[in-house]
This record gives C-alpha cells, sequence and structure tokens, in this order.
C-alpha cells in the first residue's frame, strides 16, 4: 500500500525534549523501530529498564523480570518483588494542583498533591474501620469526581481491590457487574447530572443493594448538594462522616501480581466478563504509555473525555504517577455548548485532551472549530480512542483545533488496560494511522492461516506476553474461560478482536472489530472501511453496517442516521453508493441502505454490530441491558426492506 500523507511532523526540538528520546539515547538506540525491535526481543531488559527509568520503587526486590516468558498464559513477571501502585500514584507532595475536576454546571474543584494524600489516609481509615482487608472489594457507582480518584486509591493502598461503574449504568448493569465480585463497600453519589438535568442515584442504589447483599457499608457522596436520605442502605453513611480526618498515609507493600481492579467487558455477547488487572502490571504499562509514547510529565495538565464506567477513567488517574495535573470532567460533552470542553481546555491550560471519535466526528459534522473561538496555545497532543478515527478526522483536528499538534489515535482495550498500538512524539503522525505499536507490545497481524502479514488487513495479534495482561477473569478459578477468550483461536498467541493492518512504515490502521467483518462472497471487509466513507457526506450523521445472510451468502447492509429534516430517497442512496464505490472497492457497495432514528451504543458509547445483526436475522440479544439505550434495537426489527 502507498504511504499516506503526513499532516504532522514533531520539531527536532521537541524529540529531543522529549521522554522517549532520552529513553531511546540512554540505550544507545538509534531511532524507534530499533527501539522498538529491542523492546520484542529483549522483553525482560525492557521492562526493567523501564521501570528504572519512570523510578519504580520496589519495596522488596523482585528474584527475576519474567519467570516462564515463552508461554503467554504461565508468564509471571517481577516474582519476589513487592510494591504499591497507590504509593507511585501519590509520591508527588506540596501545593501543586493534583486534581481538578470540572462539573457541566460550571462547578470547579481542586484538590492540592498535599489535600489528595490526606484525603486518601482519610477514607483509607474509614475502610478499615468496616473491615477492608486485602482481597475485598470495594465498588464505586459514581460520577467522574475527586472522591472516585480518592475511593480508588484508598483502595489500592489497603490491598483491597476497586471495580467502578458510572451511574447512568441502570440497575441490571450494575447488578450484573458488581453481583459477579459481591463488594464488601459501595461508594456511591446521590446523583449526577448530564445535559442539564439533575439526576438521582439513590432508588437505583437502593435496589442493586437488595440484589447484592454482600454490601456492608454504603458510602454516599452528596454530589447534588442536597440533604442525604441513607435509610434503607445497609451500612449507609455520608461521605464527609466516614473519612477519618487527620489519620496517616499508609501503603500495604503487595507482590507486583497482586489484583488491584476488576474490570468488565461490555456484556453485550452475555453476562460482562470480569477481569482481574494487577497492580504492577498496570502501573508500568500506565508509566510507559504517559511518560514514552504520550510524553506526559510534571507540569502538564492532561484530561480524558471519560466516566468511571470506561478503562480509559483507570488510565487517565495513572498520570498522577508521572506527576501531571489530571482534570476530570463529569456531564455532557456539549452541554448546552459545543465548545464547552475546549472553553474548559483553554481555561485550564490542557497540555493533553482525550477524547473519542464519535465526539470529533460530532465536531466536525456540527462546523465547530475551536483554534478559531478559544486559546489552545497550551495543547500539544490529542488523543482519540473508543473507535476507529477517520482519515476525514484527522484532517479535521488539524484544521479545526490546531496545527502543531501530536494527534494519536490509540487502540487497545479493557483486556490489557492500556494499548497494543498509540501515539509517539518522534515519529509523524499520518492520515488515518495510528503512529506505531506500543514497545514491549509483540503485534503482529496474521491471516486466515496464522501467518504475519503486512500490507494485508487480518486479526490484530500479540505474539509474546506483557506485564499489564490479566491475571485472569474473576470467578474462573481453573483459568479456562481466560485462555478460551484470547487463545483460542491461535494456540498460544493472544488474539484480540480487531480486524487490522500493519502498514510498511511501522503505523497501524484498524478497520473495526474482527467478529463484525462483513463477508460478501468471501472477501472480508472491516466496518470502518464502510462507514468512514459514508460519513464524509454532510447529510449522514452516523452509520453502521453488517453482514445479512441472504440466499447462500452475505450481502452488506448499511443502516444511517441522517440529519433532522431529511428523507433517504433514491437520490440521497446513489450518492452514498457512489462515495463508497469511489473511495472502496464494488464489494463494499451495500446492497441495502435503511435510514434509523439512532444506533444502539453499549453504556461506554461504542456501536454494537453484532446486536443489530441478531435483530435483523431474527436472533435474541442475550444482554440488553449492557446498551445505553436498549430501546435502539426496536428500529432493527423485522423491516421490510430486508425481506426482500
Amino acid at each position: 500500500m502507498p504511504e499516506t500523507p503526513i499532516l504532522w511532523r514533531p520539531s527536532k526540538q521537541r524529540r529531543e525534549r522529549s521522554a522517549l528520546f532520552r529513553f531511546m539515547t540512554e540505550r544507545g538506540v538509534d531511532g524507534y523501530d530499533a527501539l522498538y525491535r529491542w523492546s520484542i526481543e529483549d522483553a525482560p531488559e525492557f521492562w526493567a529498564a523501564l521501570a528504572r527509568f519512570c523510578e519504580v520503587e520496589f519495596s522488596a526486590p523482585p528474584r527475576a523480570v519474567c519467570e516462564q516468558p515463552g508461554d503467554m498464559t504461565t508468564a509471571r513477571w517481577f516474582p519476589g518483588a513487592t510494591l504499591s501502585f497507590a504509593a507511585h500514584l501519590l509520591r508527588h507532595r506540596g501545593e501543586r494542583a493534583a486534581l481538578v475536576f470540572r462539573g457541566e454546571d460550571g462547578r470547579r474543584r481542586e484538590l492540592s498533591c498535599d489535600q489528595l494524600r490526606a484525603q486518601v489516609a482519610a477514607c483509607a481509615a474509614g475502610l478499615r474501620q468496616v473491615g477492608v482487608r486485602a482481597g475485598d472489594r470495594v465498588a464505586g457507582l459514581l460520577p467522574n469526581c475527586p472522591e472516585a480518584v480518592v475511593g480508588m486509591l484508598a483502595t489500592a493502598s489497603l490491598g483491597a481491590i476497586w471495580s467502578s461503574c458510572s451511574p447512568d449504568f441502570g440497575v441490571s448493569g450494575v447488578v450484573d457487574r458488581f453481583g459477579q465480585i459481591q463488594p464488601r463497600v459501595l461508594i456511591c453519589a446521590d446523583g449526577y447530572r448530564y445535559g442539564g438535568k439533575r439526576c438521582a442515584s439513590l432508588p437505583a442504589v437502593r435496589e442493586v443493594l437488595a440484589r447484592i447483599d454482600a454490601v456492608q457499608a454504603t458510602v454516599v457522596v452528596p454530589f447534588l448538594g442536597e440533604p442525604l436520605a441513607l435509610k434503607g442502605l445497609p451500612g449507609g453513611v455520608a461521605w464527609g462522616d466516614f473519612l477519618v480526618e487527620g489519620s496517616p498515609l499508609e501503603f500495604a507493600a503487595l507482590p507486583f501480581e497482586h489484583p488491584l481492579y476488576v474490570m468488565y467487558s461490555s456484556g453485550t455477547t452475555g453476562k460482562p466478563k470480569c477481569m482481574l488487572h494487577g497492580q504492577g502490571g498496570t502501573l508500568l504499562q500506565h508509566l510507559k504509555e504517559h511518560r514514552l509514547h504520550c510524553d506526559v510529565g510534571p507540569g502538564d495538565r492532561i484530561f480524558y473525555f471519560t466516566t468511571c464506567g470506561w478503562m480509559m477513567w483507570n488510565w487517565l488517574v495513572s498520570a498522577l504517577a508521572v506527576g501531571a495535573t489530571v482534570v476530570l470532567y463529569d456531564g455532557s460533552p456539549f452541554a448546552g455548548d459545543p465548545l464547552a470542553l475546549w472553553r474548559m481546555a483553554a481555561e485550564e491550560r490542557l497540555t493533553v485532551f482525550g477524547t473519542s471519535a464519535r465526539y470529533l466526528s460530532a465536531l466536525e459534522k456540527a462546523g465547530v472549530r475551536p483554534r478559531e473561538e478559544v486559546d489552545l496555545s497550551a495543547l500539544r497532543t490529542v488523543l482519540s480512542t473508543g473507535s476507529v478515527l477517520a482519515p476525514e478526522s484527522f484532517d479535521y483536528v488539524y484544521e479545526a483545533i490546531g496545527a502543531d499538534l501530536q494527534l494519536s489515535s490509540i487502540s487497545g482495550g479493557t483486556d490489557i488496560l492500556g494499548c497494543f498500538a498509540g501515539g509517539n512524539p518522534l515519529l509523524p503522525v499520518r492520515r488515518g494511522e495510528l503512529q506505531c505499536r506500543g514497545l514491549g507490545m509483540a503485534v503482529e497481524v496474521y491471516d486466515a492461516e496464522g501467518r504475519a502479514v503486512v500490507g494485508q488487513r487480518g486479526e490484530l495479534v500479540c505474539t509474546r506476553a506483557f506485564p499489564s495482561m490479566p491475571l485472569g477473569f474473576y470467578g474462573d478459578p481453573d483459568g479456562s474461560r481466560y485462555r478460551a477468550a484470547y487463545f483460542g483461536r491461535f494456540p498460544g498467541v493472544w488474539a484480540h478482536g480487531d480486524f487490522a493492518e500493519l502498514t510498511p512504515g511501522g503505523g497501524v490502521v484498524i478497520h473495526g472489530r474482527s467478529d463484525a467483518v462483513l463477508n460478501p462472497g468471501g472477501v472480508r471487509i472491516g466496518t470502518a472501511e464502510l462507514t468512514r466513507q459514508v460519513e464524509t457526506l454532510d447529510a449522514v450523521l452516523e452509520s453502521l453496517a453488517i453482514g445479512q445472510r441472504w440466499e447462500g451468502d452475505e450481502r452488506v447492509v448499511l443502516f444511517v442516521v441522517l440529519r433532522e429534516g431529511l428523507t433517504l430517497d433514491e437520490e440521497l442512496r446513489g450518492r452514498i453508493r457512489a462515495v463508497i464505490r469511489e473511495h472502496t472497492t464494488p464489494r463494499h457497495v451495500p446492497a441495502r441502505i435503511v435510514a434509523v432514528p439512532e444506533l444502539p451504543r453499549t453504556l461506554s458509547g461504542k456501536l454494537v454490530e453484532l446486536a443489530v445483526r441478531a435483530v435483523v436475522h431474527g436472533e435474541a440479544v442475550h444482554n440488553a441491558d449492557a446498551l445505553a439505550n436498549p430501546e435502539a434495537l426496536e428500529h432493527f426489527r423485522d423491516l421490510p426492506e430486508l425481506a426482500r
């Protein structure tokens, strides 16, 4: 494939000031390609060097860096070592802001490093008083507020396990998750705000607790600022009364692989998988990605638009470990103003702004041009994940947000609590490409026969062990479900489920989820290859493609959400087919195009092609409660257009 256009190059000064450049030159390595090869071929030495570079403090040293590195399912990292994840995130002191909270209603709160440490100590003392010990589970059902960070760090400081959802998950969504891990303590809020509405949470919390009998203490954060109604909550106590002010800050020294988080799959094909992640692997992976790939360090102010129910929240909070100020936002990204987040970026002097591809596409469709409205001179990096960032969205960022930005489309997942591919402050940004594979991540693309290919579409895999692999699934004692989930397709090799392509220049292109790949006439087509062309049309706000079984083969069906007031007539269908045919192949052209009022999404905002495909084929959707808008599935049921 020909090289795609370069949209940005780092200046010589920016390259040489980056932590990645310093790490590379200290190794005596010339160029990122050589550094990447070394990080794979001598992975134990790479991870050890990373730990030294990022000043990881072991309470007890490891007896080795990795035992059994040749087997991904049994490799053990830094055996014998002990450390504290929480201690690393709280190692910075003083009056510098550690956390800044912004609400959609204009509220602003700030916690200094010292204030954050004091609150974590007070919360940890409260947890100890109600009997929380290492290995216990503490659950957070919270807006993206400072109390969520305090609760997580207090939990981690004791060696207990943190797990969180956002309060919009709904009762069944919360029970499907927390019900599997049986938390001893639930930290929740009395409500949250979204789109100008005040949403009370305690009625749903009571329903959740009626179905989870393990909770012994319910700690309520007065997020809405109203008197708390604690009646009917097991061990109900207000946040302020739960904290034990003036307590000393203590950190349990725990094994490298001691469990830190339970994270959840989307749950759209059944009950969510409970992924257990260790403290040491999470810390190393996040230090690598923040410090080296995103070049975040002391003095930076980093933001990611996320909720406590998405792995990007966990990723964002880890930036405390590199000395950055973490900016939290809760509410609608528009909040009555399409520039809401960008005004915040200007006011807080953000240097790193993280968001989703969907948000950037929505701004583009709305004609919003932040650089013309607010001062973004402090901004250095824009991050995007959650779905494929279309090439046109790359253009939009450089035209409408800033010309001198490192735009990093990043890709990984909850499964690894990090990235397989992402940004790089040493390399150019090419249109439509992720800049590079992540250091220490042996990423390849396999064809159907399991052969590594370059310049061809195939399955994204990882062929060697890395520290942030899950410890396993909670409630899967023999590991059989874990091995089946990732190692069933290619024995001994992690198959991630992305349909991807490695470019000859070292970049990565993601074409969609491999389980949603279209297969008309036996030709595999990534859904993003199709939808990104459709969404270049001003008339189309969003789109989703599936394969429909038809006459012994499969035909492509495209669903579109149109701008208000437009109808899908034959002229528009023709334009849609023409743009697809012009920029892809005749195989990509859909046999049917259907307009729908909305598309179904997971609670973290991802489109669910598989659920739509199931409805179209008259099959059951096993866990509609995992969707933010399950009612949207009805738009796809028994469509006459698909019966002929």
